[in-house]
């Protein structure tokens, strides 16, 4: 294994230990073999939890995203689930503006607290995503919290029966296309600057896009942002800048948090598909 690899490896290793160290215990991810065979029992869990193939996101330790029209069907029970592996969170796009969306993706995880917080964190973050006009819905469904346009809502993390109907009524988000080209993209997070006393940070978030799609994009986003902000990485009054790159690999820049994924082209290699770097004094 190469030294780039290791790194990889390591850091696709620590997210498991961070989020599931039963996990850890259960399978030897210091191998390839280890975290494949780790991905395997969480794609597993997935698929016993109320949702379809193709509802969920492509993770490098389980879970896919494939995008398509269908409606979602509900599997038959959750009984002898782990509350984490059944707990998701819905997020319903009407537009994409994509810093928006990043900045009001980090609001609706600094809104979590308790157990839903730490569930959700056990869960991968695992999300689903849906294509919908918010301003339609929300008479139906109870949103957590909505961007402050209108353009996107989020409804639990919770027990996936929790948003069974709205995941039934909409359509998953299709965005199959290759992500757009774009400059660096800043945003604040919002809310009172130093509510966790400290001042507040900046950090850049590199996007690979080589061979990335819209869709794919959000899931790396979602990811890195929602579980930045669940381990007091990224807070209130942050500046964060995505940065788009065609491959991290060759990026000088120090990372605080990596997304690993599997390299598709080249079978048994990993990618980094994001990275979030370490914080700099804010200007």
């Amino acid at each position: 294994m190469t030294p780039t690899q290791e790194r990889l490896r390591q850091a696709a290793a620590a997210r498991i230990r961070t989020a599931r160290p039963d996990l850890a215990g259960r399978f030897d991810l210091a191998s390839a073999d280890g975290l494949l065979a780790a991905q395997a029992a969480l794609r597993a869990a997935a698929q016993g939890t109320g949702s379809r193939p193709g509802e969920g996101d492509r993770d490098a330790n389980g879970g896919g995203l494939a995008p398509k029209t269908g409606h979602i069907e509900d599997t038959e029970g959750t009984k002898g689930v782990d509350a984490a592996e059944d707990t998701v969170a819905a997020v319903v796009i009407g537009r994409l503006d994509l810093a928006r969306w990043a900045r009001s993706t980090c609001a609706f995880a600094l809104s979590l607290t308790g157990e839903r917080a730490a569930l959700w964190r056990r869960s991968f973050t695992r999300t689903v995503f849906l294509a919908g006009n918010p301003a339609n819905l929300r008479d139906r469904f109870a949103f957590a919290h909505t961007a402050d346009d209108g353009s996107a809502a989020w409804a639990g993390p919770g027990p996936a029966s929790e948003t069974a109907a709205l995941r039934r009524l909409l359509k998953l988000f299709h965005g199959d296309a290759a992500l757009p080209a774009a400059p660096d993209l800043t945003f604040r997070v919002p809310g009172r600057a130093g509510a966790m006393d400290r001042a507040p940070v900046h950090r850049h978030l590199y996007l690979a896009t080589a061979g990335c799609s819209v869709s794919e994009a959000l899931v790396h986003l979602n990811h890195v942002l929602a579980e930045a902000v669940l381990d007091g990485l990224i807070t209130h009054g942050d500046a964060v800048t995505i940065r788009q790159v065609p491959r991290l690999m060759g990026v000088s820049a120090s990372f605080a948090a990596l997304r690993v994924t599997a390299e598709t082209t080249l079978p048994g290699r990993l990618r980094a598909a994001a990275g979030l770097t370490e914080e700099t004094p804010l200007d």
